[in-house]
């Protein structure tokens, strides 16, 4: 049996709205990977600390509460700090355009919008996450 894509889908921050994360974690377990989803209200750390001991290849963070700037690069920062280098940061939210390019440049690999379709994310997913960390 082939390995898996292992994925963390994560909110953090204290946005209360977890709908959409649920749905793309469904949608990726559907699509055959091992989701783990975290639950609501998540520190950086936690979700850091999940994705290491879930040795998880990506991390998707959903993020509607308008923090993402900091959510995000703490979230990266401390990635780097714990040198895991290699797990695939991608998330979704209302995050504006412009931010968008700052998080990509910061690390972050893909920011999907409201309106991506299911068949986006986890093909983009599947074409850009490998089943093991390096």
């Amino acid at each position: 049996m082939p390995a898996r894509i292992r994925i963390v889908i994560a909110k953090p921050g204290l946005d209360g709205h977890d709908r959409g994360a649920k749905v793309i974690a469904r949608a990726l377990r559907d699509a055959g990977m091992e989701v783990v989803y975290t639950g609501l209200h998540q520190t950086p750390e936690q979700i850091v600390q999940t994705v290491i001991q879930e040795d998880a290849a990506a991390v998707g963070l959903s993020v509607l509460s308008g923090a993402h700037m900091t959510l995000f690069t703490k979230t990266l920062a401390l990635l780097a700090q714990q040198g895991v280098s290699d797990v695939v940061v991608f998330g979704g939210g209302i995050i504006p355009e412009p931010d968008i390019a700052e998080l990509e440049q910061a690390g972050v690999a893909k920011i999907f919008t409201p309106g991506a379709t299911m068949d986006e994310v986890v093909g983009w997913v599947q074409a850009n996450v490998g089943t093991t960390r390096h």
